[in-house]
């Protein structure tokens, strides 16, 4: 994938069962200085249906919740990884989560970065905007361990 062109919307899709949470990312989006286009699945059986489709064009980037019905965070983000088609999809994963296992399985999973659902809004919008960043400017390679968790 090339760098971004941002006479191009930068595509996101977002897996997140939370619809408030889903407005609120939609209103993060809105006040970056990015051009972006948002689409929002509600569940993880939903996502895989989605990314699977033959004629899908794939985002430049999936922001995927940890905890999700039907299927959680978890298993989506092995079942992209193991699929040829979806494997180099840059992968955020975010959650309030704070343990320490988590977050070191996601990494051995494959995810691109993880972000701790901050409290602030200010917080959400800063981390949100440099990991769009991130992806923009290529880094489609997962971080070093020490990189891997995103903080505003």
């Amino acid at each position: 994938m090339a760098a971004i062109d941002q006479e191009i919307p930068l595509n996101i899709l977002l897996a997140d069962d939370d619809i408030d949470d889903c407005i609120f990312f939609k209103g993060v989006l809105e006040k970056i200085p990015l051009l972006t286009c948002l689409t929002a699945v509600h569940n993880g059986e939903e996502l895989m249906r989605q990314l699977t489709k033959e004629a899908y064009e794939l985002p430049h980037v999936l922001f995927l919740d940890l905890n999700m019905p039907r299927k959680n965070g978890f298993e989506c983000l092995s079942e992209i990884k193991l699929n040829p088609k979806l494997k180099h999809l840059p992968v955020v994963m975010f959650s309030t989560s704070h343990e320490q296992e988590v977050v070191s399985r996601l990494y051995r999973n494959g995810a691109q970065y993880f972000i701790r659902k901050p409290p602030v809004i200010s917080q959400f919008e800063k981390i949100i905007q440099q990991t769009l960043i991130l992806i923009g400017q290529n880094n489609l390679f997962q971080p070093a361990r020490e990189d891997f968790v995103l903080v505003a």
